[in-house]
């Protein structure tokens, strides 16, 4: 068998095993074992001795605490209360629109992803924060819940993002600068979500009515409460990418710096600590048991030569560079509905990474495509957060708002999907949108 059909064949044990509901990362690795196995002509002993080295090389890595210091950012952030601080600053100044709440949603979403770095958390968070008020002003039960699903998905999208720490830990990039790229799209996809609000309450203004107008007194009151969660997301990003600080270093700054808002804004008592500190601890183990899964994998599929195979086949082919892209971001719309953003990216980059950078885009150098896709990854395993059958900011929201069939929910995120396709289309074609702030700074 060539390689390729051996990688072809572990990726099909892979996907039988998930059928059965084995959890990804028991999945990954029992396809990579029997791949590695059979690849050592059916010798169990090389397989035993990497068994004592992929954890230790893995585990052992500094860059990998991060990771911790980053959900427990999120945990003191959803613990201490700042979620609510976030929705009220937001909503004291555009609630009063038409749709204007379910922006101010949108919004607090992307605020507290950027301190949070998990859209499931966001979109829980957000949910309960969020969904009470949208229900007090009569939104509709879709644009509420879709705009809470979609706004979630900011979670990973605003820097500090997990996926992109995974990322940059497989194709051994920057973090401070994917952090930076991921600035201006973040942006663009808060505003393009806001976009398709007033969209949707033109057409149905019954569907988002105006709230309130609050004063401007009120307004700098609050804008003053959530000062210093904007603080510590400036310390980090533009301590990290500045080099004032290591990425492990400022996630530890920030950490302790949101711990401290937590407890001074009265929203952390020793019940939050504790939970805090049990969800980052839950959350790790699940990760670093995906990792050291994926590890595995791809392991076996190393020693195959599928990744290499394929890569040259694809530039050999003649194919058209952007085509090759675009059935790339197919393929990871198509796997969103069958399994988490953190699995997608750990199993495709090894393979997709070396045919993008083996390929010409636009001349831009190796780091500026690495960059570029990283970015764009990103932003299409955020689709698979939303989109059907799986969607699991969708069943996030939908289990929080019982009163709106799941059906409805769907339905109300499917104007923010095609908010997603234009923005993918636009960074596809236009690559400086990831790489504008990363040169800019880097020129400073």
């Amino acid at each position: 068998m060539s390689g390729i059909s051996i990688g072809f064949t572990i990726f099909a044990c892979l996907l039988a095993l998930m059928a059965f509901r084995v959890p990804i990362g028991i999945a990954m690795f029992v396809a990579g074992s029997g791949g590695y196995v059979y690849l050592m002509g059916g010798n169990w002993a090389p397989w035993l001795n990497i068994l004592k080295s992929i954890p230790y090389a893995r585990l052992s890595n500094y860059d990998l605490t991060v990771i911790p210091l980053f959900l427990l950012m999120g945990q003191f952030a959803t613990h201490g209360g700042l979620s609510a601080s976030l929705f009220r600053c937001v909503s004291a100044f555009i609630g009063h629109r038409r749709g204007g709440v379910a922006m101010a949603a949108i919004g607090a979403c992307a605020g507290f992803g950027a301190i949070c770095g998990s859209s499931l958390a966001t979109a829980a968070t957000m949910g309960q924060v969020a969904l009470p008020e949208l229900r007090r002003y009569r939104y509709s039960g879709s644009l509420a819940t879709g705009a809470l699903a979609a706004g979630g998905t900011l979670g990973i999208m605003i820097p500090p993002s997990v996926p992109l720490v995974i990322y940059a830990i497989l194709t051994q990039e920057s973090i401070g600068k994917l952090f930076m790229a991921a600035v201006l799209p973040g942006l663009i996809a808060m505003f393009g979500y806001m976009f398709v609000v007033q969209l949707i309450v033109r057409r149905n203004p019954e569907a988002g009515p105006a709230g309130p107008r609050v004063p401007w007194p009120e307004r700098l009151k609050v804008l003053a409460g959530v000062f210093p969660v904007i603080l510590v997301f400036v310390l980090v990003i533009v301590g990290i990418y500045g080099g004032w600080a290591t990425p492990t270093e400022a996630a530890a700054i920030g950490a302790a710096a949101c711990g401290a808002i937590a407890v001074i804004s009265g929203g952390m008592r020793w019940r939050g600590l504790i939970d805090s500190a049990l969800g980052t601890a839950q959350a790790t183990a699940m990760i670093l048991l995906v990792l050291l899964g994926a590890d595995m994998l791809n392991t076996a599929l190393a020693l195959s030569q599928m990744p290499a195979e394929l890569a040259g086949w694809v530039k050999d082919s003649g194919l058209a560079p952007l085509f090759v892209l675009a059935m790339i971001l197919l393929i990871y719309i198509l796997l969103g509905c069958v399994m988490d953003s953190l699995a997608m990216i750990l199993l495709t980059i090894p393979i997709f990474y070396p045919m993008i950078v083996g390929l010409d885009f636009y001349g831009m150098s190796v780091e500026d495509k690495s960059i570029w896709f990283g970015i764009l990854a990103l932003m299409v395993v955020e689709i698979g957060l939303v989109h059907p059958p799986v969607g699991m900011n969708v069943y996030i929201i939908n289990r929080l708002a019982k009163d709106v069939p799941l059906v409805e929910t769907f339905k109300g995120v499917m104007p923010f999907l095609a908010s997603d396709l234009v923005r993918i289309v636009l960074l596809v074609a236009f690559p400086s949108i990831s790489l504008v702030l990363v040169k800019a700074f880097g020129a400073l």
